[in-house]
């Protein structure tokens, strides 16, 4: 019997598929990397699913990679090995709320949205915010931040339980639903981030906030980027609490004006969100209009309402797809470092000198207020040269980040995009992380090929 008349019969035929469209959906991300179908496509609707697709696996020797909505940007879930795509959509169910507590159980396939939806009557919200409606298991094992990790924190700070199916199918729960323990080995923060090297998230516990009593949005335009980062920087040193603080380049803008309808200033802006009381928030804007005054900012502007927020906010969710409408037929690169918060001047200014040495196509946008930034560039994989010059930037970049005190991701991930600088990073520890690796998964069987694999 075939790999998926076997398939079927551990599961049911319809959880199991090789429809050529399905296989290809399956085949890449939204990035640049290669696409490479996978054999078969299984869907599974429990753990014990999930942990029966693993033990036939591990007999057979068949690779396993987890897909969540294929948002991802470093080619995480491109079966390079072939084997099975693992979708976890149809496990999207929100198992328990907690609201005193101000926690939530889920299962892998709810999206943050809709999340945020089931949460919204009890006054609560999941603040973890990537931009794209990505699925809760692939935020936690990218190890998922975004526009707010300034104000909440990443995946890594939000996450207190995971139930979690190894190798071989054995199904482990870690962690705990108090606020905190000093018992035994982190094994949570293991598997944030592993990205489905370690084993198949099925359930996670979450961290949820109040929603906050005001919330208000604004833009402060600023006649260089320069002006713009040393604006930001010198909120998060004046303890301004920001609870997004985002930078959008004149390249972008632009590229937004045309993508949206919009018609905002194409110039560097920065994008800012204040949450509290509406004293604070007030005081918080206040201090946050002076500062940029000073900076150089030639146009602030607030709204409350949340449609008008909504709106605004628009510019920012929607600037890789924007970037890229202006390029029909490239992909997407992009870097993703992060830098300590008072060399983030340095880091951009020097990327930006960098992108007009090399002619490349694209702009800067970055998650300012914690020091993460990514260079969009929009790429044409068939072209030796345009894909050289786009790694000349990457690499340079990475290399600058990583002189600074840096990591070469803040946000997207290792996949393969990543891994050729993971031993510059790590040194002597990635030897440990690969030790780990071989502990968890000695056959090599999941999500092969990527993050600490050798390349």
């Amino acid at each position: 019997m075939s790999l998926a008349d076997d398939l079927a019969q551990l599961l049911t035929p319809d959880q199991v598929s090789q429809n050529p469209s399905v296989l290809d959906h399956h085949s890449r991300d939204e990035s640049y990397h290669q696409p490479r179908r996978p054999d078969v496509v299984v869907f599974p609707q429990s753990t014990e699913d999930v942990a029966r697709v693993l033990r036939y696996a591990q007999q057979h020797r068949v690779p396993v990679v987890p897909f969540g909505t294929g948002t991802a940007l470093e080619g995480h879930v491109v079966p390079v090995r072939g084997g099975i795509s693992l979708d976890m959509a149809r496990m999207n169910r929100v198992q328990e709320i907690r609201p005193a507590d101000f926690l939530v159980c889920a299962e892998p396939g709810v999206t943050r949205r809709q999340l945020n939806r089931e949460l919204r009557p009890h006054g609560l919200f999941f603040p973890v915010d990537p931009g794209a409606d990505a699925s809760l298991g692939g935020m936690a094992a990218t190890g998922a931040s975004g526009t707010t990790t300034v104000r909440y924190g990443a995946m890594r700070d939000n996450v207190r339980k995971l139930e979690v199916v190894l190798a071989g199918g054995r199904v482990v729960e870690i962690g705990s639903l108090a606020a905190k323990s000093a018992s035994g080995y982190h094994l949570t923060g293991l598997f944030i981030g592993s990205e489905g090297t370690l084993g198949v998230i099925t359930k996670l516990w979450l961290r949820v906030y109040g929603v906050p009593e005001w919330t208000v949005a604004a833009r402060a335009e600023f006649p260089d980027v320069d002006s713009a980062v040393r604006a930001s920087t010198a909120l998060i040193g004046a303890g301004v609490a920001v609870a997004r603080l985002e930078l959008v380049d004149e390249v972008y803008m632009a590229a937004v004006n045309r993508f949206k309808g919009t018609a905002y200033e194409e110039v560097p802006t920065l994008f800012l969100e204040f949450h509290g009381s509406r004293g604070a928030v007030e005081a918080d804007i206040a201090v946050a209009r002076e500062i940029a005054t000073e900076e150089g900012c030639t146009r602030f502007t607030f709204v409350a309402e949340e449609a008008e927020r909504n709106r605004l906010w628009e510019a920012r969710h929607a600037a890789l797809h924007a970037l890229m409408a202006q390029y029909p037929g490239r992909r997407h690169m992009a870097t993703d470092v992060c830098v300590p918060v008072s060399k983030l001047p340095e880091a951009i200014a020097r990327a930006r000198r960098r992108m007009r040495e090399l002619g490349v196509c694209g702009g800067i946008v970055g998650h300012v207020g914690d020091g993460n930034y990514h260079v969009g560039l929009a790429v044409n994989p068939d072209d030796p040269d345009d894909m050289a010059k786009a790694e000349a930037l990457n690499e340079a970049v990475v290399e600058h980040a990583l002189a600074l005190g840096g990591t070469c991701t803040g946000e997207h991930g290792v996949g393969l995009g990543k891994r050729r600088y993971q031993a510059r990073e790590h040194g002597d520890a990635l030897e440990l992380m690969r030790a780990v690796k071989q502990l968890f998964d000695p056959l090599d069987i999941l999500n092969p090929g990527k993050l600490v694999d050798p390349d």
